[in-house]
């Protein structure tokens, strides 16, 4: 440890070597107390060091900045005008712009406030005052960054960190051990069950820009060209009949476990998985989040409708033809399985309030059967009756009677007699019954896209599209600036 030399005199021997131009005391710093409690002392220059942690944490000065150049310029004419700050042994917690300019301007002294310990006793002390120090000054984003991580407590993060982890998910999951009994090997998908499979390829082929496709989707558009599940067995034509849907599904297990298929074309919607997004250190999730900062962004492109809509789904295997197009006009939709529960008619009804619109337009996808029909009704019944909903109307998209004979539907399967609503539909539409998945995905899009464009202002819709194309751009340009304040400004340096 070195102490400082402190200085009663106001010029040293020093003044005329070290340089052309000499090196010369230009201070104001005249008030001192008794020797040994000088409230600001005159000290060497060569006595005082920069300290490395201020150019990690802000940008290092720059001898041809221009306001180093000022700062040099006012030096030499009227002084140090505002002391330095510096630890026992020598190293400057304020000043060192002060520093740098005053070793430009030659000078072999400056005043300086001396603290009352050494940096290298009590390192985190330093740090704190360091920042405190420099709190007034204006400083860039990445400054302010690395300022807030080096006040930061790691256990105080931490354990924020894990009560977010905790809130996104309320799942525990148990794991015991269990012990495999047996084996169990699948049988190769044989020559008779080939043309099956190429039937099964004609129906992924014609809907890839929709995969994953489930079992069911697969299923109706087999029952368009039915083949045979078995190439020599000229009665095992495939039917809407639980044989043949068994037989599909076992065959879709094989050929994907034999990289006939693709894992990615078929997924099972009824069984979601969760995976957890994790990284191996901050730097890859930084880096990550600054790809995509500013990328999230979605305009409101309804809130100029004179009215507020809402699709509904009567199940999982279309969420993934209706999604793409309530996202195309930033629609919300709900998946019922069925008749929806309580819960999602509320957030329905409560979305409606929000709006501060005065209608509600419900587009309802479900299937042509007793109780398809039915859903279309409960629910629009539901949020007038339950939740005091007036103002609404009821749309329903697909499918409906028109629709079978419009697209010449083969008919499939019966109305089931035990439903409550068997006798209603029936007695007005006779025993065939079709679900959602008879339509191929792109034409069951292409009623959505015309009941929605019936039912809105396209003109303000394009007006908004214009608007957020303006907003791309000027996110965009924010995108930009704060990427540069990352990449070019300096993180270290002496």
């Amino acid at each position: 440890m070195r102490a400082l030399t402190r200085r009663h005199h106001t010029m040293t021997k020093r003044t005329q070597s070290g340089s052309k131009r000499g090196r010369k005391t230009r201070s104001n710093a005249t008030a001192r107390g008794k020797s040994g409690h000088d409230p600001i002392q005159i000290i060497s220059l060569d006595e005082i060091r920069p300290s490395p942690e201020n150019n990690t944490l802000y940008r290092p000065v720059d001898p041809d900045d221009p306001e180093i150049i000022a700062l040099t310029e006012s030096i030499e004419k009227h002084g140090i005008q505002e002391p330095l700050v510096v630890t026992r042994d020598g190293w400057i917690v304020s000043g060192h712009r002060r520093h740098a300019a005053a070793t430009l301007a030659n000078l072999a002294e400056v005043p300086c406030k001396v603290l009352d310990f050494d940096k290298e006793d009590d390192h985190d002390r330093f740090m704190q005052l360091l920042r405190e120090c420099n709190r007034q000054r204006t400083k860039s984003f990445d400054e302010k960054l690395r300022e807030e991580v080096v006040s930061a407590d790691p256990e105080e993060a931490y354990v924020a960190l894990v009560s977010h982890r905790m809130a996104r998910s309320e799942e525990s999951i148990g794991v015991e051990g269990i012990a495999l009994r047996g084996e169990k090997r699948r049988s190769r998908i044989s020559a008779a069950k080939r043309p099956f499979l190429d039937a099964v390829w004609e129906v992924l082929e014609e809907r890839q820009d929709f995969w994953p496709l489930s079992d069911r989707q697969i299923h109706y558009g087999l029952l368009n060209n039915p083949p045979l599940i078995h190439a020599s067995k000229p009665n095992s034509r495939y039917a809407n009949t639980k044989q043949s849907y068994k037989a599909l599904t076992d065959l879709l297990t094989r050929a994907r476990l034999e990289e006939l298929i693709p894992m990615a074309a078929i997924a099972d919607p009824t069984r979601p998985v969760t995976v957890w997004k994790v990284d191996p250190d901050p730097q890859v999730f930084i880096q990550r989040e600054l790809d995509h900062l500013l990328k999230g962004y979605w305009r409101n492109l309804m809130q100029s409708q004179p009215n507020y809509l809402e699709i509904v789904g009567e199940k999982n295997t279309v969420e993934s033809t209706v999604r793409p197009i309530a996202m195309q006009y930033c629609i919300p939709y709900t998946i019922g399985r069925g008749f929806c529960s309580l819960p999602p008619r509320a957030a329905i009804a409560d979305r409606f309030a929000k709006s501060g619109k005065e209608t509600l337009v419900l587009l309802i996808l479900s299937d042509f059967d007793p109780d398809g029909e039915e859903i279309a009704h409960s629910l629009a019944r539901s949020l007038r009756d339950d939740f005091g909903i007036y103002g609404i109307e009821a749309i329903k998209v697909a499918l409906t009677a028109d629709h079978v004979e419009r697209f010449n539907l083969p008919p499939q399967m019966q109305a089931k007699a035990g439903s409550t609503n068997y006798r209603r539909f029936t007695e007005e539409h006779g025993h065939d019954v079709f679900e959602l998945e008879a339509l191929p995905p792109k034409t069951l899009q292409e009623l959505l896209t015309e009941a929605i464009e019936s039912v809105i202002d396209v003109e303000a819709f394009n007006h908004e599209i214009d608007q957020e194309k303006k907003d791309a751009a000027s996110l965009d340009v924010t995108r930009r600036r704060i990427h540069r304040l990352f990449t070019d400004s300096p993180t270290s340096g002496a």
